[in-house]
């Protein structure tokens, strides 16, 4: 009986007076008042140590955070990472605590520790119930002050920094990232990035010795926010800072960025690359730059969320790309300006001549009302957003006094951006967005891409390959003629390796190399765990033809196949691969250049190429599952001791550059053998068994 009364009761009341009264659209916003941030309280401790601090008594937590000048930027020619790496270990190991301890005393309390570094500041913070506030500044002291790098950190965390860069090199963000910065900045600090070799080269005593040098209280500055006073603060900071002295550290000169005079593009070669990642942008301004809000509000309307110019032109638009971005970056030196976005490769020359097309708008036409008042509510109503734990209120004032901002810039913040005009964000648009001056890198399929590029006239096309070094137009192209193999070095042999995934045996793999009348035959077995089984045969002539592929198995229960057929400077067949919502099948019927290996035979013929050091081995290589030809480059690096469960080998670590990079590991003893295989970015090794 109820559920019949209710809708009657609704009609009667919208038919009533009282529903004229209800408001027909929302009420119109009051303006913009300034933002309601507790005031600093500032005090200078007997070491020469700054500390603020922002006292919020709201609710009983507290942080507590401490920063140097020190960031990565600091960095020795040769020992890049260094600073990542001493901010990695001053939580692992510091005053009486070993790593386990100073884990159980904050996770004892509910607490948070970290350190890190930024290309500027290295910070130490806590996080933590303001009852414990002692622990807190204890805890920061220790890991500034008395931080004791233990060997076995010293040594997981090399192990873990490794690692991670071999994802990131891997990784085409990650590649067009590093070549931006150091495209862009050139020789100043900001353009370095850490590398396996730097990494590796990093020691003890360079930890020891960046810690006695730069972590200083004299150019420091500790910030205090929460539940507690300046005068408790201040009796805990000097207590736990007591004996520490030490002048702010020397500033090296920096050279200055690059002038660019016009637009340049620098294409990264990543063969077989089935997007582009493009990134856009130019250095810009100081921390003090006038024109900030003007170009904050600019960055805002044109790349700053999934409703700005980019993001709706390239992807609803166009279709092109998942995303479109922008993003000012504020150093304490000159910071910069990059637009990015990845895009498959068929559209990479569209996508980009759009994408500076729409840099261009920002400083020649003005802002609409509409997109105007988008951006400015956007920045205006989050900002309270990103001030309200003690966290972030420590974080916010860090910026704040690190920068160099005035007094009342957190204060102050949202009614300077409301204030923002159209003919401010023009005119901050072409000081701080120079599409006519830009560099623009490029990772993507060289081959396919460059053309295009250079076709579309943006300016000058530089090619270079993931590590930097220059290309020509003519490597991109998979180089005809016969394999420069040493045949002595080919012989029958049986290898059976370990499938390790995650440091765990899971399956097993078996090569073997029979010698027949006139040729070669190759088989391979390999079994992971119940996801994936595969059988292959590959035969091949003495002076290295390629002849029949056959291959079968299942991933995943998905079934998979390969056939192939060499002769006559062609290969005929199909492949069926596993793809995301089935099976796919791949036919084929295409020209071949002399030399070019099936990517089934790649293994096969590793102990006759001509391993040196240093070398770089280039192959054309017919890849069944897609049906076309590719590049694979080999890069010898560094020799190795490895063991594995066959033995202990001196081996070269190669880097193989494909879609899906790997890295083997070769004996240098002839004959030369594969003892190891990693997949970049996936916890999967095969390891000689015997």
């Amino acid at each position: 009986m109820i559920s019949m009364r209710l809708p009657v009761l609704g009609l009667v009341l919208l038919a009533s007076p009282l529903a004229a009264q209800f408001p027909s659209s929302p009420p119109v916003p009051g303006p913009v008042k300034p933002a309601a941030f507790p005031p600093f309280q500032e005090a200078v401790l007997p070491n020469g140590l700054r500390m603020i601090v922002v006292a919020r008594h709201k609710q009983p937590v507290l942080s507590v955070a401490l920063s140097f000048p020190s960031g990565s930027a600091t960095d020795p020619a040769g020992k890049e990472g260094l600073a990542d790496f001493v901010a990695g270990l001053l939580t692992k190991g510091a005053g009486n605590r070993s790593a386990d301890e100073i884990s159980a005393a904050i996770e004892g309390v509910g607490g948070s520790l970290n350190a890190g570094a930024g290309r500027d500041f290295l910070t130490i913070g806590v996080g933590l119930l303001s009852d414990n506030a002692p622990l807190a500044f204890e805890l920061v002291s220790d890991a500034a002050m008395r931080p004791t790098f233990p060997d076995k950190e010293v040594d997981l965390l090399r192990t873990q920094t490794l690692s991670a860069l071999q994802l990131e090199l891997s990784q085409p963000a990650s590649l067009a990232t590093r070549t931006f910065a150091r495209e862009l900045y050139g020789a100043h600090p900001y353009g370095a990035s850490a590398t396996p070799a730097s990494v590796k080269a990093i020691t003890r005593a360079d930890l020891t010795a960046f810690q006695s040098a730069r972590l200083r209280p004299g150019g420091a500055l500790l910030v205090v926010s929460g539940d507690i006073t300046l005068a408790r603060a201040r009796e805990l900071a000097t207590s736990a800072f007591a004996g520490w002295s030490g002048a702010a550290p020397a500033t090296a000169p920096r050279k200055a960025p690059p002038v660019r005079t016009k637009t340049e593009i620098v294409l990264v070669n990543r063969p077989a690359s089935v997007q582009s990642n493009i990134l856009v942008g130019n250095t810009t301004f100081g921390p003090m730059y006038p024109q900030f809000y003007a170009a904050t509000v600019a960055n805002r309307v044109l790349g700053g969320g999934a409703d700005s110019r980019l993001f709706d032109i390239l992807r609803e638009k166009k279709s092109w790309t998942y995303g479109a971005y922008s993003n000012l970056r504020r150093y304490r030196g000159i910071g910069s300006f990059v637009a990015n976005t990845e895009v498959r490769t068929e559209v990479t020359d569209s996508a980009l001549v759009e994408l500076m097309h729409q840099l261009k708008r920002m400083g020649t036409e003005p802002v609409s009302a509409k997109d105007l008042a988008s951006a400015k509510n956007s920045l205006v109503g989050r900002f309270p957003l990103t001030i309200e734990t003690a966290d972030q209120v420590a974080t916010a004032a860090q910026d704040v006094k690190l920068y160099g901002l005035p007094a009342d810039y957190l204060q102050t913040y949202r009614t300077r951006l409301a204030a923002v005009t159209p003919a401010e964000i023009m005119a901050a648009s072409k000081s701080v967005i120079r599409a006519d001056r830009a560099l623009i890198v490029v990772v993507g399929d060289g081959a396919k891409v460059y053309p295009k590029l250079k076709a579309a006239g943006l300016g000058p096309v530089r090619i270079v390959s993931p590590e930097g070094d220059p290309l020509t137009p003519d490597d991109l192209v998979a180089k005809a003629g016969a394999l420069d193999l040493e045949m002595g070095q080919l012989a029958a042999r049986r290898d059976s390796f370990t499938v390790m995934v995650q440091g765990n045996p899971l399956g097993w793999e078996r090569m073997t190399l029979e010698k027949t009348d006139g040729g070669w035959k190759y088989s391979e077995d390999v079994q992971i765990g119940g996801f994936v089984q595969q059988t292959t045969e590959m035969t091949f002539t003495d002076k290295i033809d390629m002849q029949v592929l056959k291959q079968t198995g299942k991933v995943q229960g998905m079934d998979t196949k390969g056939d192939a057929t060499y002769g006559g400077g062609r290969v005929k067949g199909s492949a069926i691969t596993p793809a995301q919502g089935g099976p796919k099948t791949v036919t084929f019927d295409t020209t071949i250049t002399a030399g070019t290996i099936d990517d089934n035979a790649v293994t096969a013929l590793l102990p006759a190429l001509k391993w040196a050091d240093g070398a770089k081995i280039s192959l054309s290589v017919f890849s069944t599952g897609k049906g076309l030809v590719e590049p694979v480059t080999l890069t010898v690096g560094a020799k190795e001791n490895l063991t594995v469960p066959a033995g202990t080998f001196e081996a070269w670590r190669v880097e193989v550059a494909q879609e899906q990079p790997i890295s083997i590991w070769i004996t240098t003893a002839a004959p030369h053998r594969l003892i190891k295989l990693a997949l970049a970015g996936a916890p999967l090794e095969f390891v000689l068994a015997k």
